[in-house]
């Protein structure tokens, strides 16, 4: 989902998570290996440069917030691409920040809340489709409510 959904936390943990699997995608370091939603990257055409890419959205939102994020910490060089990402990932994704903004973020929780449609990472093609296979759902639950949506 677009990186302005997240509150401060989510979002400072999503830059340093990309960044920890940028370094995997690298090959400069051996945790996170397996980590599902590398998959994405790993898939890319070039993952390096999809990476990069995903960052420099992420980092976009932190400027906007008045953040001071280390630019040079994304290869800047990257060929823009697209990546798929189905409707039913995206609700997944979406009740997953709002059961995590509840607790710690009431009004960005209620922000996300009053949305009507909501936006992909600008890097990703929303198409029709279910949870990726390679999401860890947490809840069954929540997985069985969103497929009969």
């Amino acid at each position: 989902m677009h990186p302005k959904y997240l509150d401060s936390k989510g979002l400072v943990a999503l830059w340093r998570e990309t960044l920890l699997a940028k370094s995997v995608l690298e090959g400069k370091t051996h945790g996170y290996l397996n980590h599902p939603q590398l998959n994405r990257f790993k898939y890319a055409k070039i993952p390096s440069e999809t990476i990069n890419q995903y960052l420099s959205h992420v980092y976009e939102e932190a400027i906007i917030r008045g953040y001071n994020f280390n630019r040079y910490k994304i290869d800047w060089g990257f060929n823009r691409t697209t990546l798929i990402l189905t409707s039913g990932q995206l609700k997944y994704e979406t009740t997953h920040l709002l059961g995590k903004l509840e607790i710690r973020d009431i009004i960005k929780y209620n922000e996300l809340k009053q949305e009507t449609e909501i936006m992909a990472h600008p890097m990703f093609e929303l198409i029709e489709g279910d949870i990726e296979d390679w999401e860890i759902v947490v809840n069954k639950s929540i997985k069985t409510a969103l497929s009969s949506c």
